[in-house]
């Protein structure tokens, strides 16, 4: 919706407002005005944020331990490894300046505001300045001209220590701290393949004009894992785990003729009909659309929308963007599902000129024969005496059948600006039995920003019940577990509930206890930061060490013994989706079968 056109508060609004007010998030260095693109999290924010980073290690990574593993590698890489991975060249978007105000402003988000126009991503620099021109499209802040179309790079870039050449960057992907990592983490996990290589932590990306709150930051948390396997053998021993999960999917083909409505099909279905190329890549996208089930998004409100090729990272042969719906932005990229092939470790090789290829074992041995050329120490020594050494010393560095490559197309091989002909070396025929063959792994990525998925949660947790709010995040997910209250402030009901609360936090979960005003104010309290269930301590809990556990989604109660509520809320919690009516079932079904 335009600019000043809505009526009335959006979701966006509301949980904006909300999650300033409560603790979940606002705009950072605030005091000072604030700054777009950065965002503080509050305490429930911290919390909500690393349950849900937990949620996707477990999705992940700990389901897939015997072959996914997790490192932690630096935010600032030197400007090399940058250079290598393709980013100086293509990671950049396209910027447009006023030239009465000087306000900056990325190309294909104006334009789209602008004239209301889709899908302008994929257009050139060339493209995008020929629709401002035949448009006339001004400034939107003081309707100045705007300058010519160019481009702009998104990496934030600093220098390492006092020296100014020693550039670096900050990462924008966690992806390459991944790959130039990946030889140590082979090695140690004593070169298997498939193996994973997971990461979650901060990456950095100057966006031209961030407006879109936690949606698009400067600075956000990624969840990333690289999935390293051999092309000869492509195959998802997990896939049939996950055959029958239905995605939602627009395809390239759909995608270029302006399709939005998206085919269902299988996983299965998707890789046998060649929508999804990369089998390891379905399957992640099939735990993608489960995990973000998890956050609360049902499954009409997410799908998976490919990438065409102007479109794709510059590393990709095939993309996939699992988006979700959002009330004010529309359909929200919260992951990509990226078939990167070969591109990060060859180049990474060619920049480095270390070898990064995994070992492939052969089923048959073969038997090959090829000529060495062993050098002559003994008359290197004669012939050049005091530069017999330097001589020795470079030929060691060539492998011997390059030294078989260089005599045969020249006659000689010069070192240390000497020509040493045939006479230097033994030149035979070995025979050698190979049972390995070396290459460079293909790598399927799907990758995760944390916010995103934090924002979605609350908006699709949000909902107003008599002029109430109530957040009714999974109950895995809430930063806080329970509320514990004495009925009122009364001394004896004061010390029963405060030791139900230590109980609790003694049993590992994460409570908070409240005696001020109203019953009903502290159940509204709770209910809008989502605490899925509160324990309320009254006279009768003094004569029958019993209390009321009330649900946060339905209101309903149910009393219990205070010593049975752990294990009750424990079932809760690891049951997100189950109803209250249904733990009370399973609850006295299992009380039943202890006791019998």
């Amino acid at each position: 919706m335009a600019k000043g056109l809505r009526s009335k508060a959006d979701k966006y609004e509301k949980i904006s407002r909300l999650a300033k007010r409560r603790g979940f998030f606002w705009l950072s260095s605030e005091i000072y005005g604030g700054v777009s693109g950065f965002i503080d999290l509050g305490p429930l924010g911290v919390q909500m944020k690393l349950k849900i980073m937990d949620k996707w290690r477990e999705f992940f990574i700990k389901r897939h331990q015997e072959f996914i593993v997790e490192v932690e590698t630096p935010v600032v890489m030197p400007e090399r490894v940058f250079q290598a991975s393709g980013h100086l060249e293509h990671f950049t978007d396209y910027i447009v300046e006023c030239l009465k105000c000087h306000r900056k402003f990325r190309a294909d988000h104006l334009l789209e505001e602008t004239l209301s126009l889709e899908g302008l991503e994929r257009l050139s620099e060339k493209d995008l300045d020929e629709l401002i021109r035949n448009n006339n499209v001004k400034c939107p802040e003081c309707g100045g001209p705007l300058g010519a179309v160019q481009k702009f790079n998104l990496l934030f870039k600093t220098t390492i220590g006092p020296y100014a050449e020693n550039v670096g960057y900050a990462r924008p992907e966690a992806a390459q701290g991944m790959f130039t990592a990946f030889m140590r983490v082979y090695e140690a996990m004593r070169r298997r393949l498939p193996l994973g290589i997971a990461q979650l932590g901060k990456v950095l990306r100057n966006e031209i004009s961030p407006r879109q709150g936690p949606i698009r930051l400067r600075e956000f948390t990624i969840m990333e894992l690289e999935l390293f396997y051999d092309p000869k053998n492509p195959q998802c021993e997990l896939l049939s785990d996950v055959k029958d999960v239905e995605l939602r999917l627009l395809t390239e083909e759909h995608v270029a003729k302006g399709i939005k409505e998206p085919v269902i099909e299988s996983v299965e279905v998707a890789v046998k009909k060649g929508y999804i190329i990369s089998e390891w890549n379905a399957y992640f996208m099939a735990l993608a659309k489960l995990f973000v089930n998890e956050l609360g998004v049902p499954d009409d409100k997410q799908m998976f929308i490919a990438k065409l090729p102007e479109e794709r990272a510059h590393y990709a042969v095939q993309t996939y963007d699992q988006v979700v719906w959002t009330e004010r932005w529309g359909w929200v990229e919260v992951s990509g599902h990226a078939y990167r092939t070969d591109y990060d470790l060859r180049r990474h090789m060619e920049f480095s000129g270390q070898d990064l290829r995994a070992y492939r074992f052969l089923k048959k041995p073969i038997i090959k024969r090829r000529l060495v050329a062993k050098f002559n120490k003994a008359l290197i020594g004669r012939v050049f005496r005091k530069k017999a050494k330097e001589i020795i010393s470079h030929l060691e560095a060539f492998s011997q059948e390059e030294v078989v490559r260089r005599l045969k197309e020249h006659g000689y091989i010069e070192v240390a600006g000497e020509k040493l002909g045939k006479e230097y070396f033994e030149i035979s025929e070995v025979e050698e039995k190979i049972s390995t063959e070396r290459f460079i792994p293909h790598v399927a990525e799907p990758s995760f920003g944390a916010e995103r998925c934090l924002y979605v949660t609350l908006e699709y947790s949000y909902s107003e019940r008599d002029s109430r709010i109530v957040l009714s995040i999974p109950r895995d997910l809430a930063p806080i577990d329970v509320a514990v209250f004495p009925l009122v402030a009364s001394r004896e009901l004061v010390k029963k509930a405060r030791e139900v609360y230590e109980l609790l936090k003694d049993r590992g979960f994460t409570v908070v206890y409240d005696d001020e005003g109203s019953i009903g104010r502290r159940y509204v309290r709770v209910d809008e930061i989502g605490v899925p269930f509160s324990v309320t301590i009254d006279a009768q809990s003094l004569s029958d060490n019993t209390a009321t556990v009330r649900d946060r989604d339905t209101w309903r109660q149910v009393r219990l013994r205070i010593r049975e509520i752990p294990d009750f809320l424990e079932l809760g919690v690891k049951n997100p989706r189950k109803s209250f009516e249904d733990l009370i079932k399973e609850y006295h079904t299992l009380i039943g079968l202890t006791l019998s």
